[in-house]
């Protein structure tokens, strides 16, 4: 079967579908994610004890490191401070 109509890789059809702003954030979430889902298990820290550290529920946690939520801004530092993170706010590198 030929896909060439779709792209032949995710890249290709990932920049018929979205702009480079839409991918830029995408992977930024991502990558925030990810960052927190591997500090937090480096600290060996379930969610439920990430909930009593941090504040915020368990529930929210799992929806973060699921990605299924756009958290706030103030929810993401509650959930990072325990773990000994931060934002902060870099120069983007050029591709």
């Amino acid at each position: 079967m030929n896909n060439s109509a779709i792209g032949s890789t995710w890249e290709e059809l990932e920049q018929r579908l979205f702009t480079s702003e839409e991918i830029a954030a995408s992977n930024l979430r991502v990558a925030l994610i990810g960052e927190l889902i591997k500090a937090r298990q480096e600290k060996g820290i379930s969610q439920k004890k990430l909930e009593e550290l941090s504040g915020v529920k368990q529930p929210v946690i799992a929806r973060m490191e699921k990605g299924s939520t756009s958290p706030q801004i103030d929810t993401v530092l509650k959930v990072l401070a325990p773990l000994g993170k931060t934002l902060a706010v870099v120069p983007i590198e050029p591709r």
